[in-house]
């Protein structure tokens, strides 16, 4: 069961995931021995899934991000959501009850290879009907990761 110290614990990680053991002990006033404990146990229940690294696209040469959401037919929403999966442009895929399917964030060089990348990528997967991005123009949150606002 999460209590509010788990809570805690888990603010201050999803603000700095290196934030060593003992600082947080001195924050929260235990022991280090403690957050080490509940540390492990978020992550074997399975609450701490991952630890990452959050980037700047524009640093790394990716000009264009964008969110896509995705309107397929039914019978192929999983294969559709897979393929997407497994394209290096996509950093985040969803499947989703709201306006779209599924929803994508993808990340290019510029404009022209976001064309280039729903047209010939996107568009051309079996049961796709519909792709409307958005491009991203200044990002305001970072979350889990992801440049989603």
């Amino acid at each position: 069961m999460i209590d509010e110290r788990d809570l805690k614990i888990i603010d201050i990680l999803r603000e700095n995931a290196r934030t060593p053991h003992t600082e947080i002990a001195a924050r929260l006033g235990v022991a280090e021995s403690t957050i080490r404990n509940r540390v492990r146990a978020l992550e074997e229940e399975g609450v701490i899934q991952q630890y990452t690294v959050i980037t700047d696209p524009a640093k790394l040469g990716y000009n264009s991000v964008a969110l896509v959401g995705i309107d397929v037919e039914p019978t192929h929403l999983l294969d559709v959501a897979l393929r997407l999966s497994e394209f290096s442009e996509v950093k985040f895929v969803a499947t989703s009850a709201g306006d779209h399917m599924i929803m994508t964030e993808v990340w290019l060089t510029d404009g022209g290879a976001l064309r280039t990348f729903i047209a010939e990528k996107i568009r051309k997967l079996d049961g796709v009907q519909n792709v409307s991005p958005t491009v991203i123009m200044d990002n305001w949150k970072v979350r889990s990761g992801h440049l989603l606002p």
